[in-house]
């Protein structure tokens, strides 16, 4: 509890103006104290409440910059169709998106759209929010692609554009060849009879499907135990939900991380089962 301003005020209103000088003084320094507490907690110098106001603006850029830059990505093939609408909804609707933040998704998606959308800035803005946590820019980086890929193939242009969002975020252009490729797998992996909402299998796996399992978890099918095990759980790591929302991902686009780590889950054990890995 603040009480130093209520001491010096009412010390020197006693000294300029006697009891009269003490009550005012000892009124102004209450509200001194009161308008310091409400600094430290709720409103700024680093404070417990400036933090969680700061983090929940943070959410809303983050997530309000992943559907723009994704609209941006639609339009570089031109203008954006009815088919990219529809993998712009599909992606809100494995979001769990509704209501109010559905409609910020859809906003967010036209923004980036416009001609004078401001790319660079937004990355910019992105990457200095994410500073000190990779695995935020990362999920960022992967959710374009995603969104890349939900119609089944990767256009030139929507490719080059990816470079320029995965060098603006400070990845290097190997790291997303690499997740390009990740993700490509991903998809096919998906395609094959992985059920997303249930994370199983609606039907036998196929050896497409094991060669799919090993390259989207980024290791080669002659992969020991000990290496797959290692690769499995880098991967968990960078996206368990559960760390990501302790680093800021916005929970709007929690349930995306679940279903990755489902995914991830699912190649894991179908490889452990297959080559009867413990």
């Amino acid at each position: 509890m603040q009480v130093w301003g209520k001491i010096l005020g009412a010390f020197f209103g006693f000294l300029l103006g006697g009891p009269f000088g003490l009550l005012l003084g000892l009124y102004l320094g209450h509200k001194f104290d009161k308008a310091r507490t409400n600094i430290y907690y709720g409103g700024g110098f680093g404070g417990f409440g400036a933090g969680r106001a700061s983090s929940v603006e943070r959410q809303a850029e983050f997530f309000h910059a992943g559907f723009a830059v994704m609209g941006h990505l639609a339009k570089s093939k031109g203008r954006v169709t009815q088919e990219e609408i529809r993998v712009a909804s599909a992606i809100m609707e494995r979001m769990g998106l509704h209501g109010e933040s559905r409609r910020q998704a859809q906003n967010a998606f036209r923004d980036g759209k416009e001609e004078d959308f401001p790319l660079q800035e937004t990355l910019a803005k992105v990457r200095m929010s994410c500073s000190g946590r990779a695995d935020l820019l990362q999920f960022f980086l992967e959710l374009q692609i995603q969104a890349a890929f939900a119609d089944g193939s990767l256009h030139p242009s929507e490719r080059q554009l990816l470079y320029v969002i995965a060098r603006s975020l400070g990845f290097s252009d190997r790291q997303l060849e690499q997740r390009l490729h990740m993700q490509e797998a991903a998809f096919r992996f998906q395609q094959g009879g992985f059920n997303q909402q249930q994370g199983a299998f609606r039907q036998a796996p196929t050896r497409d499907q094991l060669a799919n399992a090993y390259e989207s978890l980024g290791i080669k099918s002659s992969a020991s135990a000990q290496e797959l095990k290692r690769a499995y759980r880098k991967l968990m790591n960078e996206h368990h939900p559960d760390k990501l929302a302790a680093k800021g991902l916005p929970p709007e686009m929690m349930e995306l991380a679940k279903q990755k780590t489902q995914e991830l889950q699912a190649a894991y054990d179908l490889i452990r089962k297959e080559k009867g890995f413990k």
